[in-house]
Protein backbone atom coordinates (compact mmCIF):
# COMPACT_ATOMS: atom_id res chain seq x y z
CA UNK A 1 0.00 0.00 0.00
CA UNK A 2 1.57 3.28 -1.09
CA UNK A 3 -1.45 5.56 -0.63
CA UNK A 4 -4.41 5.84 1.71
CA UNK A 5 -6.64 5.96 -1.38
CA UNK A 6 -6.90 2.16 -1.26
CA UNK A 7 -8.60 2.32 2.15
CA UNK A 8 -12.32 2.38 2.81
CA UNK A 9 -13.05 3.64 6.32
CA UNK A 10 -16.32 3.35 8.25
CA UNK A 11 -16.50 6.24 10.70
CA UNK A 12 -18.84 5.36 13.57
CA UNK A 13 -17.36 7.92 15.96
CA UNK A 14 -19.44 10.59 17.65
CA UNK A 15 -16.82 12.82 19.21
CA UNK A 16 -14.04 15.15 18.17
CA UNK A 17 -11.20 12.61 18.52
CA UNK A 18 -12.59 9.88 16.26
CA UNK A 19 -13.92 12.40 13.75
CA UNK A 20 -10.51 14.11 13.53
CA UNK A 21 -8.80 10.75 12.98
CA UNK A 22 -11.19 9.91 10.13
CA UNK A 23 -10.92 13.45 8.72
CA UNK A 24 -7.17 13.04 8.34
CA UNK A 25 -7.62 9.65 6.69
CA UNK A 26 -10.06 11.22 4.23
CA UNK A 27 -7.77 14.17 3.63
CA UNK A 28 -4.96 11.88 2.55
CA UNK A 29 -7.12 9.93 0.15
CA UNK A 30 -9.14 7.31 2.04
CA UNK A 31 -12.81 6.77 1.17
CA UNK A 32 -14.43 7.61 4.50
CA UNK A 33 -18.10 6.83 5.05
CA UNK A 34 -19.53 8.73 8.01
CA UNK A 35 -22.28 6.62 9.61
CA UNK A 36 -24.80 8.80 11.43
CA UNK A 37 -27.95 8.30 13.46
CA UNK A 38 -31.14 8.39 11.36
CA UNK A 39 -32.95 11.68 11.78
CA UNK A 40 -30.70 13.44 14.28
CA UNK A 41 -27.31 12.68 12.74
CA UNK A 42 -24.00 12.99 14.53
CA UNK A 43 -24.36 14.92 17.84
CA UNK A 44 -21.60 17.24 16.63
CA UNK A 45 -24.09 18.64 14.09
CA UNK A 46 -25.80 20.32 17.05
CA UNK A 47 -22.68 21.96 18.49
CA UNK A 48 -21.93 25.54 17.58
CA UNK A 49 -20.76 27.94 16.51
CA UNK A 50 -23.37 28.49 13.80
CA UNK A 51 -23.53 31.29 11.19
CA UNK A 52 -25.46 34.26 12.64
CA UNK A 53 -25.78 32.20 15.85
CA UNK A 54 -28.79 30.32 14.42
CA UNK A 55 -28.63 26.56 15.20
CA UNK A 56 -28.88 24.34 12.14
CA UNK A 57 -27.91 20.69 11.67
CA UNK A 58 -26.09 21.44 8.42
CA UNK A 59 -24.26 24.56 9.59
CA UNK A 60 -22.26 23.54 12.66
CA UNK A 61 -18.73 24.87 12.23
CA UNK A 62 -17.37 22.02 14.36
CA UNK A 63 -19.08 19.32 12.31
CA UNK A 64 -18.21 20.95 8.98
CA UNK A 65 -14.54 21.14 9.91
CA UNK A 66 -14.26 17.62 11.32
CA UNK A 67 -16.02 15.90 8.43
CA UNK A 68 -14.48 17.39 5.32
CA UNK A 69 -13.98 14.88 2.55
CA UNK A 70 -16.33 12.23 3.96
CA UNK A 71 -19.51 10.67 2.62
CA UNK A 72 -22.55 10.41 4.90
CA UNK A 73 -25.06 7.62 5.33
CA UNK A 74 -27.58 7.05 8.09
CA UNK A 75 -27.86 3.73 9.92
CA UNK A 76 -29.18 2.54 13.28
CA UNK A 77 -26.72 -0.21 14.19
CA UNK A 78 -28.66 -0.95 17.40
CA UNK A 79 -31.43 -2.51 15.30
CA UNK A 80 -30.87 -6.05 14.07
CA UNK A 81 -31.33 -5.18 10.40
CA UNK A 82 -29.04 -2.19 10.88
CA UNK A 83 -26.34 -4.37 12.43
CA UNK A 84 -26.61 -6.78 9.52
CA UNK A 85 -26.20 -3.92 7.06
CA UNK A 86 -23.15 -2.72 8.94
CA UNK A 87 -21.59 -6.17 8.73
CA UNK A 88 -22.07 -6.03 4.96
CA UNK A 89 -20.42 -2.63 4.88
CA UNK A 90 -17.52 -3.97 6.97
CA UNK A 91 -16.91 -6.73 4.45
CA UNK A 92 -15.89 -4.09 1.94
CA UNK A 93 -13.93 -1.89 4.35
CA UNK A 94 -10.38 -1.91 5.66
CA UNK A 95 -10.85 0.31 8.73
CA UNK A 96 -13.54 1.02 11.33
CA UNK A 97 -13.17 4.07 13.60
CA UNK A 98 -15.40 4.13 16.67
CA UNK A 99 -15.70 5.93 20.01
CA UNK A 100 -18.42 4.03 21.90
CA UNK A 101 -17.98 2.82 25.47
CA UNK A 102 -15.91 -0.36 25.66
CA UNK A 103 -18.04 -3.42 24.95
CA UNK A 104 -20.94 -1.62 23.26
CA UNK A 105 -20.19 -2.83 19.74
CA UNK A 106 -19.44 -6.34 21.02
CA UNK A 107 -22.90 -6.41 22.61
CA UNK A 108 -24.36 -5.72 19.17
CA UNK A 109 -22.27 -8.44 17.55
CA UNK A 110 -20.15 -5.77 15.88
CA UNK A 111 -17.00 -5.88 18.00
CA UNK A 112 -13.55 -6.46 16.59
CA UNK A 113 -13.62 -10.23 17.17
CA UNK A 114 -16.91 -10.64 15.33
CA UNK A 115 -16.00 -8.39 12.41
CA UNK A 116 -12.52 -9.86 12.00
CA UNK A 117 -14.11 -13.25 11.34
CA UNK A 118 -15.72 -11.87 8.20
CA UNK A 119 -12.76 -9.58 7.33
CA UNK A 120 -9.49 -10.91 8.85
CA UNK A 121 -7.45 -7.90 7.73
CA UNK A 122 -9.88 -5.38 9.22
CA UNK A 123 -8.39 -2.66 11.42
CA UNK A 124 -10.62 -1.28 14.18
CA UNK A 125 -9.54 1.92 15.90
CA UNK A 126 -11.29 2.61 19.20
CA UNK A 127 -10.83 6.11 20.62
CA UNK A 128 -12.06 6.56 24.19
CA UNK A 129 -11.15 8.70 27.21
CA UNK A 130 -9.53 5.88 29.23
CA UNK A 131 -9.04 2.92 26.90
CA UNK A 132 -10.67 -0.49 26.51
CA UNK A 133 -9.41 -1.99 29.78
CA UNK A 134 -8.55 -0.94 33.30
CA UNK A 135 -10.40 0.59 36.26
CA UNK A 136 -11.59 3.67 34.34
CA UNK A 137 -12.44 1.98 31.03
CA UNK A 138 -16.20 2.34 31.40
CA UNK A 139 -16.14 5.90 32.71
CA UNK A 140 -17.59 8.75 30.72
CA UNK A 141 -15.53 11.89 30.32
CA UNK A 142 -15.45 15.29 28.70
CA UNK A 143 -12.44 17.03 27.20
CA UNK A 144 -12.02 18.76 30.59
CA UNK A 145 -12.07 15.47 32.52
CA UNK A 146 -9.56 13.84 30.19
CA UNK A 147 -7.23 16.84 30.36
CA UNK A 148 -7.27 16.66 34.15
CA UNK A 149 -6.77 12.90 34.31
CA UNK A 150 -3.96 13.01 31.76
CA UNK A 151 -2.07 15.61 33.80
CA UNK A 152 -2.30 18.40 31.22
CA UNK A 153 -4.20 20.76 33.51
CA UNK A 154 -1.74 20.28 36.36
CA UNK A 155 0.98 22.06 34.39
CA UNK A 156 -1.20 24.83 32.95
CA UNK A 157 -2.05 28.11 34.62
CA UNK A 158 -0.44 30.43 37.13
CA UNK A 159 1.78 28.78 39.79
CA UNK A 160 -0.16 30.21 42.75
CA UNK A 161 -3.62 29.29 41.44
CA UNK A 162 -5.53 26.11 40.57
CA UNK A 163 -5.08 23.97 37.44
CA UNK A 164 -6.22 25.54 34.17
CA UNK A 165 -7.66 24.02 31.03
CA UNK A 166 -6.55 25.44 27.70
CA UNK A 167 -9.13 26.45 25.13
CA UNK A 168 -10.73 24.15 22.59
CA UNK A 169 -10.79 20.35 22.43
CA UNK A 170 -7.04 19.89 22.82
CA UNK A 171 -7.21 16.48 24.50
CA UNK A 172 -9.50 15.10 21.83
CA UNK A 173 -7.55 16.53 18.91
CA UNK A 174 -4.35 15.04 20.30
CA UNK A 175 -6.04 11.65 20.68
CA UNK A 176 -7.39 11.92 17.14
CA UNK A 177 -3.93 12.67 15.76
CA UNK A 178 -2.46 9.65 17.57
CA UNK A 179 -5.35 7.51 16.32
CA UNK A 180 -4.70 8.61 12.75
CA UNK A 181 -0.99 7.75 12.98
CA UNK A 182 -1.68 4.36 14.53
CA UNK A 183 -4.38 3.56 11.98
CA UNK A 184 -2.17 4.42 9.02
CA UNK A 185 0.71 2.30 10.35
CA UNK A 186 -1.44 -0.71 11.23
CA UNK A 187 -3.38 -0.52 7.96
CA UNK A 188 -0.07 -0.63 6.10
CA UNK A 189 0.90 -3.72 8.11
CA UNK A 190 -2.47 -5.38 7.49
CA UNK A 191 -2.07 -4.80 3.77
CA UNK A 192 1.21 -6.73 3.85
CA UNK A 193 0.25 -9.50 6.28
CA UNK A 194 -3.52 -9.82 5.66
CA UNK A 195 -3.95 -9.68 9.45
CA UNK A 196 -5.74 -6.77 11.09
CA UNK A 197 -5.59 -5.43 14.63
CA UNK A 198 -7.70 -3.67 17.23
CA UNK A 199 -6.13 -0.29 18.05
CA UNK A 200 -6.85 1.04 21.54
CA UNK A 201 -6.35 4.81 21.86
CA UNK A 202 -6.91 6.38 25.28
CA UNK A 203 -7.00 10.18 25.27
CA UNK A 204 -5.70 10.29 28.85
CA UNK A 205 -2.60 8.32 27.86
CA UNK A 206 -2.01 10.50 24.80
CA UNK A 207 -1.87 13.53 27.09
CA UNK A 208 0.33 11.78 29.64
CA UNK A 209 3.00 11.15 27.00
CA UNK A 210 3.50 14.94 26.76
CA UNK A 211 4.48 15.33 30.44
CA UNK A 212 8.13 14.36 29.95
CA UNK A 213 9.67 17.28 31.89
CA UNK A 214 7.38 16.76 34.88
CA UNK A 215 7.64 12.96 34.86
CA UNK A 216 11.44 12.99 34.49
CA UNK A 217 11.89 15.53 37.26
CA UNK A 218 9.83 13.46 39.65
CA UNK A 219 11.28 10.09 38.62
CA UNK A 220 14.93 11.17 38.88
CA UNK A 221 14.85 13.92 41.47
CA UNK A 222 11.52 13.53 43.29
CA UNK A 223 10.98 17.19 42.44
CA UNK A 224 7.79 18.83 41.22
CA UNK A 225 8.84 21.54 38.76
CA UNK A 226 5.38 23.12 38.93
CA UNK A 227 4.02 25.44 36.28
CA UNK A 228 5.77 27.84 33.97
CA UNK A 229 3.86 30.86 32.71
CA UNK A 230 4.46 33.03 29.66
CA UNK A 231 2.69 36.24 30.56
CA UNK A 232 2.76 37.39 26.95
CA UNK A 233 1.08 34.35 25.43
CA UNK A 234 -2.42 35.22 26.52
CA UNK A 235 -2.28 38.70 25.03
CA UNK A 236 -0.68 37.75 21.75
CA UNK A 237 -2.57 34.55 20.85
CA UNK A 238 -5.68 36.16 19.41
CA UNK A 239 -3.54 38.57 17.34
CA UNK A 240 -0.75 34.43 16.22
CA UNK A 241 -4.54 33.66 14.86
CA UNK A 242 -5.72 37.00 13.17
CA UNK A 243 -2.44 37.34 11.27
CA UNK A 244 -2.50 33.70 10.21
CA UNK A 245 -6.03 33.99 8.84
CA UNK A 246 -5.59 37.35 7.15
CA UNK A 247 -2.14 36.79 5.67
CA UNK A 248 -1.49 33.07 5.18
CA UNK A 249 1.60 31.94 3.32
CA UNK A 250 0.44 31.77 -0.32
CA UNK A 251 3.13 29.22 -1.19
CA UNK A 252 1.95 26.74 1.41
CA UNK A 253 -1.80 27.33 0.93
CA UNK A 254 -2.67 26.08 4.40
CA UNK A 255 -6.07 27.76 4.63
CA UNK A 256 -8.60 26.69 2.03
CA UNK A 257 -12.09 27.92 1.13
CA UNK A 258 -14.81 25.34 0.61
CA UNK A 259 -18.40 25.76 -0.59
CA UNK A 260 -21.21 23.97 1.23
CA UNK A 261 -24.71 23.84 -0.30
CA UNK A 262 -26.39 24.85 2.97
CA UNK A 263 -23.77 26.52 5.16
CA UNK A 264 -22.14 28.53 2.38
CA UNK A 265 -18.49 29.35 1.70
CA UNK A 266 -16.01 29.37 4.59
CA UNK A 267 -12.28 29.10 5.25
CA UNK A 268 -10.94 25.85 6.72
CA UNK A 269 -7.50 24.93 8.10
CA UNK A 270 -5.56 22.45 6.00
CA UNK A 271 -3.52 19.39 6.98
CA UNK A 272 -1.31 19.30 10.10
CA UNK A 273 1.57 18.01 7.96
CA UNK A 274 2.52 17.50 4.31
CA UNK A 275 3.16 14.06 2.82
CA UNK A 276 5.12 14.77 -0.33
CA UNK A 277 3.59 12.81 -3.20
CA UNK A 278 0.30 12.22 -1.32
CA UNK A 279 -1.78 15.38 -1.80
CA UNK A 280 -4.31 16.71 0.69
CA UNK A 281 -7.87 16.18 -0.58
CA UNK A 282 -9.90 19.30 0.18
CA UNK A 283 -13.64 18.62 -0.07
CA UNK A 284 -16.69 19.84 1.84
CA UNK A 285 -18.47 17.99 4.64
CA UNK A 286 -21.53 15.94 3.60
CA UNK A 287 -25.20 16.60 4.18
CA UNK A 288 -26.92 14.17 6.55
CA UNK A 289 -27.54 10.94 4.64
CA UNK A 290 -26.40 12.55 1.39
CA UNK A 291 -24.89 9.30 0.12
CA UNK A 292 -27.53 6.81 1.26
CA UNK A 293 -28.64 5.86 -2.24
CA UNK A 294 -25.09 5.86 -3.58
CA UNK A 295 -23.85 3.46 -0.90
CA UNK A 296 -26.88 1.26 -0.23
CA UNK A 297 -28.15 0.94 -3.79
CA UNK A 298 -25.09 1.61 -5.90
CA UNK A 299 -22.57 -0.28 -3.76
CA UNK A 300 -24.48 -2.78 -1.61
CA UNK A 301 -26.99 -3.59 -4.35
CA UNK A 302 -30.21 -2.76 -2.49
CA UNK A 303 -33.19 -1.70 -4.56
CA UNK A 304 -34.78 1.71 -4.07
CA UNK A 305 -37.85 -0.08 -2.70
CA UNK A 306 -35.70 -1.81 -0.08
CA UNK A 307 -34.04 1.48 0.84
CA UNK A 308 -37.45 3.14 1.17
CA UNK A 309 -38.61 0.36 3.49
CA UNK A 310 -35.49 0.71 5.62
CA UNK A 311 -36.09 4.45 5.84
CA UNK A 312 -39.73 3.96 6.86
CA UNK A 313 -38.71 1.56 9.64
CA UNK A 314 -36.11 3.97 11.01
CA UNK A 315 -33.12 1.78 10.15
CA UNK A 316 -31.61 4.39 7.82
Amino acid sequence: MTSLSVLRVLDLSEGVAGAFCAKLLAGFGADVIKIERPGAGDPLRHHGPFPDDVPHGEKSALFLYLNTGKRSITLDIAKRSGALLFRRLAEGAEVVVESFRPGYLADLGLGYRSLSRIKPRLVMTSVTPFGQNGPYAGYRATNLTTSAAGGRMAVAGEPDRGPLETGGYQAEYLAGLHAFAATAVVAFSADATEVGQHIDVAAMECLATMLEPQVSSWAYEKRDIGRRVDNESGTTFLRTVQKALEAPDPAHSFFQELDHPVAGRFTYPGPPFRAGAIPWQAARAPLLGEHNEQVYCGELGLSREELTALFASGVV
